[in-house]
């Protein structure tokens, strides 16, 4: 499995555009089973890897964390069915707070060190001479990438390109030596910093645009005069840069998977977290918006031995990628799950595995998919109520603001039940003026969305349509019948007043 981080659906060839190169992508969906309705479940990073991983959706009782104590990433059920698993990754969440032990069940594992704010050099290269890492313009605030970077000597010093080739290496070593194997590729590209070498970093930048590597996350970036003309077409620019470079280490992988003995007994699974957006709606990066199709939804594909490539519009979601290695591997997780097995239908044995996805953040609107229409759920009156159920209490940590932190739980909190399980929980409480985790920030408030299929780019909000009311009256049955399915939290219903 091969998860590229903030892979816009949009932007590859395979799924239509023309905007970027993705050739290695594109042959790898010509031979694959290329999914048109995947959409997210949890986010942001995090909470999707725990989706994926662990096969339940996290959003309704938590903002982001590592996994808890009532539950198992599938690696624990693999290892004890004696399957090989190996993690290759240069993802920092995963291997710090809120994201430290999704590694510790793997049989081994290798992290590339560098990308994003991963704590790994405190001074620059002092005799770095500004090549192959291009002059920038810096963050807002600082990260630790800004010294990082000036160690890297060519373009397979960057993290993803190292990472591509640790598990071409890996897949090459272990050709034949284990009985069953899951590698997991968990790859940061072509998440910021859009940072490239040459010849990536002008592959589609202008010469007199402004080098930028670092996305505001900003909601009505152009309107408000944050972004420029000059600067939209740098950061779009620079994000393709980023996608062409991991599409073509990419290729290399799939030169070494095709190259194996064991490749027509290897199913290829290539999904991402979430998507990223680059003007769409004139939002920027992943800021407290509403998930549109931009950011929700997502591309997989899947290689199955003796599957014939083609196209599936069924409904899928994240948990699902977990549900269906549990299938392939023959596991039974011990907690409760939310997903569903996609080997059916790649199978050809069923034409749908779900009736509609959930998805969305910690404390915020939430959203349910369907065949035929998008609803976005948004609070009534307030964001509250609101708790957050953990036993590991943590949300993403920024290094650069140390003073940014989740408040500890208080004399409010209370012991419950996570569904399915009897471990005590604890339920923490948060009213208005409480310091909240920033995914929590800019939620619906007394205002709901809904887009039909057929509006392709989510123009027409039906909401405001007369004579719409019958359709949202079924749209809040649905919503609230999912919610009743995976037991979410009381609170929930109460504060999207279902």
């Amino acid at each position: 499995m091969v998860l590229l981080d903030s892979l816009n659906r949009h932007m590859l060839g395979a799924y239509g555009s023309a905007e970027f190169a993705t050739p290695n992508l594109d042959r790898f969906a010509d031979s694959s089973i290329v999914f048109d309705r995947h959409h997210t479940g949890s986010l942001p990073c995090m909470p999707a890897r725990h989706d994926i991983l662990v096969g339940a959706l996290d959003f309704p009782w938590r903002p982001w964390g590592s996994i808890e104590l009532w539950e198992d990433a599938i690696t624990r059920s693999l290892r004890r069915a004696g399957v090989t698993s190996m993690l290759v990754s240069d993802h920092p969440h995963l291997f710090e707070v809120g994201g430290e032990n999704y590694h510790t069940d793997f049989t081994a594992w290798e992290y590339l060190r560098g990308h994003e704010n991963d704590p790994w050099k405190t001074v620059a290269d002092s005799s770095w001479v500004g090549a192959p890492a291009l002059p920038v313009e810096p963050p807002r605030v600082h990260y630790a990438y800004t010294e990082s970077r000036t160690w890297f000597r060519d373009e397979a010093d960057f993290p993803g390109p190292r990472t591509m080739r640790a598990a071409a290496e890996w897949v090459t070593a272990n050709a034949g030596k284990h009985d069953r194997s899951f590698l997991f590729v968990d790859e940061f590209d072509p998440h910021e910093p859009f940072d490239t070498p040459e010849p990536w970093a002008s592959m589609y930048q202008r010469d007199e645009d402004p080098r930028l590597i670092w996305p505001p996350y900003v909601v009505d970036g152009r309107a408000k005069g944050i972004v420029s003309d000059a600067t939209a077409r740098s950061l779009r620019a620079a994000y393709g840069a980023k996608l062409s470079m991991i599409d073509q280490w990419f290729g290399r992988l799939l030169d070494s998977i095709d190259a194996s003995p064991t490749a027509d007994r290897t199913a290829v699974i290539v999904c991402t977290d979430h998507g990223h957006y680059l003007g769409e709606r004139d939002v920027w990066g992943k800021p407290g918006y509403p998930i549109h199709d931009p950011l929700g939804h997502i591309p997989l594909m899947i290689r199955w031995p003796s599957a014939t490539p083609r196209r599936v519009s069924a409904l899928t979601t994240s948990v699902d990628v977990h549900a269906t290695l549990c299938d392939v591997f023959d596991v039974e997780p011990e907690h409760r799950t939310h997903g569903r097995s996609l080997v059916p239908l790649i199978e050809g044995r069923v034409d749908r595995v779900r009736e509609h996805v959930l998805t969305g953040y910690w404390g915020r609107e939430v959203q349910v998919v369907t065949d035929d229409h998008c609803y976005i759920r948004g609070s009534v009156g307030s964001g509250f109520p609101l708790s957050m159920w953990s036993n590991r209490w943590s949300t993403m940590p920024v290094h650069a603001l140390p003073d940014l932190r989740l408040p500890r739980p208080d004399a409010r909190a209370r012991l419950d039940l996570m569904p399915g399980s009897d471990v005590p929980v604890i339920r923490q409480p948060f009213v208005e003026g409480d310091m909240l985790p920033f995914w929590a920030m800019g939620g619906l408030v007394d205002r709901n969305i809904l887009y039909s299929r057929e509006d392709s780019d989510q123009t027409q909000d039906l909401t405001l349509v007369e004579g719409h009311e019958e359709l949202e009256t079924r749209m809040i049955r649905i919503l609230r019948d999912a919610l009743t399915e995976i037991s979410a939290p009381d609170d929930l219903f109460v504060r999207l007043g279902l």
